[in-house]
């Protein structure tokens, strides 16, 4: 069981930055970053290997979020820029257990996710 809470949402300007924090119990899964905005089905935004060394991203934010992880392992970010009224969205945290984590596909242990407003 791992127990991951995610915080840093809030209501920035087009344009701006923010940096969503997860914090995770455990250190031994890899962990990514979805988002769901309403009326929307939940969507992968990115992705970090166990050990940070490897990362992955959905086209629609590469180039302008970064995934990274704390020097202990156990907290991982995801460091938005250049935010568009289009990324509003509930963000969520989860570890991958399974294989095509990278694809986004096989995760579990999601947190209660944090709301993201960007406005134009």
């Amino acid at each position: 069981q791992v127990h991951v809470v995610e915080s840093g949402g809030g209501l920035v300007q087009a344009g701006n930055s923010l940096r969503l924090s997860c914090a995770a119990s455990a250190r031994t899964y890899p962990m990514g970053w979805f988002r769901q905005a309403p009326g929307k089905e939940r969507e992968f935004v990115a992705a970090i290997s166990r050990s940070a060394d490897r990362t992955y991203y959905a086209d629609s934010v590469k180039g302008r979020f970064t995934i990274s992880k704390n020097n202990d392992m156990n907290t991982v970010y995801l460091d938005m820029n250049s935010l568009k009224p289009e990324d509003t969205a509930v963000y969520y945290c989860a570890a991958g257990t399974g294989n095509f984590w990278w694809r986004g596909q096989n995760y579990d242990y999601w947190g209660q996710g944090t709301q993201v407003t960007i406005s134009s």
